[in-house]
């Protein structure tokens, strides 16, 4: 990798276990050589985190730190480049069209974060100097490094995702792109949406699937067999992974006196409605929620189901998934797949051959996907081989690779 390129990355939280592609794209980045120092607008303080954060190199700095010195950055700041300390904060206060929507700060909150992260990259001139900005999602990260981006005169960029990018109001995510050097994004889908709300202006809008590491995620050397099939799924327990129709799918297929096992790993605020729909549906002993994993956990989970199911959808508000990575993780451990045609689902799944896809908010279609696996060992075989295979192309080096080569490209120093 190109020696000297050290990138300030803006995220909203850290670490959060429902983004383990930022901590894998974070590894796999200081793997081929480039310097990361991580900069999250709040610490996620969850109970379980993935094993390999120990291995992350990066600094971190969470910017609603309350011992941060909020006065001597602004200071700083102010007296080095009073030009352009003066010009971003007029920016931020006058550009109404970039806030707003799924964006919650305000505009002095996200110039205070801006300066805060621009404090920063000055002091690291000298050494290991950050020579690019890039922010993970299109709402307040995208946000904050676009003014961090104009206090410093470094090139920035953003990967956009979800919900980030379908809930933030269209000139908010102009505004930001045509500033940027490159905008990610994670599936074909929001590749078309960006560019039609963006327009010919923009910067390129690069297509880069969330890598996962195939050296971690492979099929079982050796598959047991289970004497009830294993249905399992991998999500949070939130209203766009459609988990009350995937227990619907399970009613049906118990009533059809199919047996089968459903394991949920993950948590969310609808665990609780989703419990007490299981059992209403008579599922006490059919489905199981199991609560959060870390990955290293979840590879014996994944290498042992029969058939790995997420039945997402778009809410009503317009969250969504863009492509969820424990659909690759589980292709790359040679699992069918059943889940639904929505957003970038299909990119990685096509129905009939590495599984089945049934149509949005529909229990009886996804039932039905589930059945004709359950039914036949053999397609589970072929489905799960060819899943397997198509998952090779998801590699994690490769997807860091080029994310380096975007960001050695923009290049940068600071003015």
């Amino acid at each position: 990798m190109s020696p000297g390129v050290t990138v300030a990355y803006v995220v909203r939280s850290w670490p959060r276990l429902s983004q383990t592609f930022i901590l894998n794209e974070i590894l796999s980045l200081e793997q081929i050589g480039v310097g990361i120092s991580i900069f999250a607008m709040t610490k996620a303080d969850e109970p379980v985190v993935q094993p390999q954060l120990v291995d992350v190199a990066a600094s971190v700095h969470y910017l609603d730190d309350p011992v941060r010195q909020r006065p001597g950055a602004h200071l700083r700041l102010a007296t080095a480049s009073p030009a352009r300390y003066l010009s971003t904060l007029v920016f931020a206060l006058r550009r109404r069209h970039l806030r707003g929507g799924y964006t919650s700060s305000s505009a002095l909150e996200a110039f205070d974060g801006a300066v805060f992260i621009a404090d920063q990259v000055r002091a690291r001139r000298r050494g290991s100097p950050i020579s690019h900005i890039h922010a993970h999602f299109a709402h307040d990260p995208a946000l904050l490094g676009l003014l961090a981006h104009r206090l410093t005169g470094l090139p920035f960029s953003f990967t956009a995702h979800a919900r980030d990018l379908y809930q933030i109001p269209d000139p908010a995510l102009r505004g930001r792109a045509r500033e940027a050097t490159a905008v990610i994004t994670c599936c074909q889908t929001n590749v078309e949406h960006i560019e039609g709300v963006v327009g010919d202006k923009g910067p390129p809008i690069e297509l880069i699937y969330h890598g996962v590491d195939l050296r971690m995620f492979r099929p079982a050397a050796e598959r047991q067999g289970n004497g009830v099939p294993v249905i399992v799924s991998v999500g949070r327990l939130v209203e766009k992974k459609g988990y009350d129709d995937l227990l619907r799918a399970c009613a049906l297929l118990a009533a059809d006196s199919r047996r089968f096992k459903c394991e949920i790993y993950g948590e969310g605020p609808q665990r609780a409605e989703l419990e007490a729909l299981r059992d209403d549906l008579g599922l006490a002993d059919v489905v199981r929620f199991c609560g959060p994993r870390p990955q290293s956990e979840l590879l014996a989970v994944y290498q042992n189901a029969d058939v790995f199911a997420l039945t997402p959808r778009v809410t009503d508000d317009g969250d969504r998934d863009g492509l969820p990575n424990v659909l690759v993780e589980a292709m790359a451990c040679g699992i069918p797949i059943v889940s639904t045609v929505v957003s970038g689902i299909s990119e990685a799944v096509v129905s009939g051959s590495e599984g089945l896809l049934a149509p949005v908010r529909d229990p009886s279609g996804i039932a039905a996907c589930l059945a004709e696996l359950l039914d036949s060992p053999e397609k589970r075989q072929r489905f799960g081989q060819t899943a397997a295979r198509t998952a090779a192309a998801f590699d994690s080096r490769a997807a860091g690779l080029r994310l380096a080569a975007l960001f050695a490209h923009a290049g940068g120093a600071v003015s």
